[in-house]
């Protein structure tokens, strides 16, 4: 079952395999650049970095990346030798995950993700019209012991109510609570109270009842109301369930199916083109061997298939007799050599025969055996980085359950141009991360805040000292870009920082251990640590560690530095950094630290999730401390903890600086 992408693809491959093995007798030269242009274009398609297919054998691919390197710059006669035990052996050379199809949505049988949130929308209507018209039954456990549960009014105690003010009695029926002697004595008046007393009464219980019905109702209605909803949710979530869990099989299957026969296709074209290609190429290239007498004159002999060629060679000797040796090749990589009919041997007087060293030979003889590249990619350096752009935004209107509108963006950028000798003796590293993260919360009134605020640059340079470990000394700077408050800014108008106010350097002088690029460890005794405050009439440089009366201040100490790689899958990755500085002059009190924790999770080549927490505490920044009543009784210094987790665009660069060198 081929999509159009791949039918498209099949036909170019099956076009470009009949091309070459035809060589068409019209316009043969003109056809067989475009045959190769077209195969070359294929291959960096499924064998080069930025798409969504994968090489089973990283030999394979750096057989074929360099056959298509030989095609278009220099011959590399192994490669050929290489992809031919492939072609005996029908191996595969591109995989590509089901998830990765990315025409999913024109493939007979997928399910679209339109129609699961059609279905989920329906089964919400039905369900609702449903448990709108359903019996509740109400479980007795629910509605027993009223009385005590809901506080009702006992029978004879109604005319709480009306002391309560819930209830007013009727002007009618009020009884003053001093009885006139004038009524006592007149028997009608008499009469006439008690009837009312006894109307009264009735009317107060009356009004209990009532009251009693009303609360139990309100209660009973609430019982169902929360029943009816949770019977509801559960309802829904399982069929929610069950729809997305048969919508995720069903899909995966017809992807299965689909990508294998995709893959297949997509498997034998390669083979096709490979073929194709290593023969063209076996049978092209050429390659050139010198061969050099005794004088040191030299004779080039070039081997190609197809074609022969002679040249001559004089071969001289310690007496300088001559011998002409006739060289011809019989292939690429075969030669056969022949003695001249007419040998002259001249020689004028005789010469003592002396002993010849032929070890002085053996840099010659390598260029019989080793045909070295024409050209050869060389550099120290290695430059890359990488970057994420995140944005959250929530938005509510009349939202019955509360809430605060907001959004919010966080950048990092990170780039580094680090130096490395070919033997690992020098190496200096580079790095510079920028952080910069804001928030806007909704509201009226509200203000834009400043979340994170980052520059460091650091610069490392190592000379090997012994096996894995290295002497290295480290230059290291860090501030922040932008003005920061303790918010509200109303409340607190004066920000507490400001680009170099502060800033934190460190020189710092060690053993390095960097047993590879994911682990490295640097512990320097002899470390520097300087505090700056750029503008001490905006910002408070004692909050700081810094004297009144100045600016900045240094101190020496031990230093301690931790950076760890892992890898825990293939889109899983975690990083660590972990600084630890302790004073020389108050070892026991006053002591930095700084972890880093970053977690990144990778969902397609430009987008990931990346959550970091970051623990800091400096003896030198000090926290006001407050009493019971709100009073500031002193000042303290605290761990401060960040925790930032971020949805965005990402990009990576990691590549080296590339010099082209000819090689003889």
């Amino acid at each position: 079952m081929f999509s159009s992408t791949a039918k498209f693809i099949t036909l170019i491959l099956a076009g470009l395999f009949i091309n070459l093995l035809g060589f068409s007798q019209v316009s043969e030269l003109e056809s067989k650049d475009e045959t190769l242009r077209k195969g070359i274009h294929i291959l960096k398609k499924y064998f080069y970095e930025g798409s969504n297919w994968y090489v089973t054998q990283p030999s394979v691919k750096n057989d074929v990346r360099g056959l298509i390197h030989f095609i278009e710059d220099q011959p590399v006669d192994s490669i050929i030798k290489n992809l031919n035990n492939t072609f005996y052996n029908k191996e595969r050379y591109v995989i590509r995950l089901p998830e990765n199809v990315s025409d999913s949505l024109s493939v007979p049988g997928y399910y679209p993700n339109i129609y699961v949130e059609r279905d989920i929308r329906n089964i919400d209507v039905n369900l609702q019209e449903y448990y709108r018209n359903k019996k509740i039954i109400v479980p007795p456990e629910l509605i027993s012991n009223l009385d005590e549960r809901l506080n009702l009014v006992p029978e004879g105690k109604g005319i709480q109510l009306f002391v309560d003010s819930v209830y007013m009695i009727p002007e009618s029926l009020q009884i003053p609570d001093v009885i006139p002697d004038s009524l006592l004595n007149s028997p009608e008046d008499f009469k006439e109270l008690i009837r009312k007393d006894s109307i009264r009464s009735r009317y107060i219980e009356q009004k209990r009842i009532v009251y009693n019905d009303s609360i139990t109702s309100v209660y009973v209605n609430s019982v169902i109301s929360n029943i009816r909803k949770q019977e509801f949710d559960e309802d829904f979530n399982y069929r929610v369930k069950n729809l997305t869990d048969s919508v995720k099989i069903n899909n995966y299957e017809i992807l299965k199916l689909y990508n294998d026969s995709v893959v297949t296709a997509v498997n034998d074209s390669i083979f096709a083109v490979l073929k194709s290609l290593s023969e063209y190429a076996d049978f092209i290239d050429t390659t050139q061997i010198s061969i050099i007498n005794l004088r040191g004159d030299s004779t080039n002999i070039f081997f190609q298939k197809g074609r022969e060629r002679f040249e001559r060679v004089w071969l001289k000797n310690e007496q300088n007799d001559s011998l002409s040796v006739l060289v011809k090749n019989t292939g690429k990589r075969s030669m056969q050599m022949l003695i001249d009919d007419g040998v002259t041997f001249s020689r004028y007087k005789p010469k003592e025969t002396k002993v010849f060293d032929f070890k002085t030979l053996e840099k010659n003889f390598g260029e019989f055996t080793k045909v070295g590249k024409s050209y050869e990619i060389e550099t120290p350096w290695r430059i890359g980085g990488n970057g994420a752009l995140g944005f959250t935004q929530t938005y509510l209107q009349n939202w019955k359950k509360g809430g605060q509108s907001s959004i919010a963006m966080l950048m990092v950028l990170k780039g580094f141009a680090n130096y490395s000798q070919a033997d690992g003796k020098i190496k200096w590293d580079n790095g510079v991360e920028i952080r910069n993260g804001w928030i806007h919360p909704g509201g009226k009134g509200s203000e834009t805040q400043k979340n994170d605020d980052k520059f460091e640059f650091t610069s490392r340079f190592s000379v090997s000292a012994f096996k894995q470990w290295y002497y290295s000394a480290e230059f290291n700077f860090e501030t922040q870009f932008f003005k920061g408050f303790k918010y509200p800014t109303e409340d607190h108008p004066d920000p507490i920082s400001a680009f170099m106010a502060p800033s934190r350097t460190y020189i710092k002088l060690g053993l390095e251990y960097n047993p590879n690029k994911n682990f490295s460890m640097l512990f320097s005794p002899f470390t520097l640590k300087n505090i700056y405050v750029r503008d001490t009439v905006l910002i408070d440089q004692t909050k700081f560690g810094v004297a009144p009366n100045r600016k900045s201040f240094w101190e020496p100490g031990l230093n301690a530095d931790l950076r760890f790689k892992k890898n825990i899958t293939d889109d899983i990755s975690y990083q660590t950094k972990y600084k630890m500085f302790i004073n020389y002059v108050e070892p026991f009190r006053k002591f930095d630290i700084n972890w880093e924790n970053l977690l990144i999770v990778r969902l397609n080549d430009y987008f990931n999730i990346r959550l970091m927490v970051h623990f800091v505490y400096d003896d030198d920044v000090l926290f006001p401390v407050y009493d019971d009543n709100d009073v500031q009784i002193g000042e303290e210094s605290k761990l401060q903890i960040k925790e930032l987790m971020t949805i965005g665009f990402a990009y990576k660069i990691n590549r080296k600086v590339m010099k082209s060198k000819r090689i003889r």
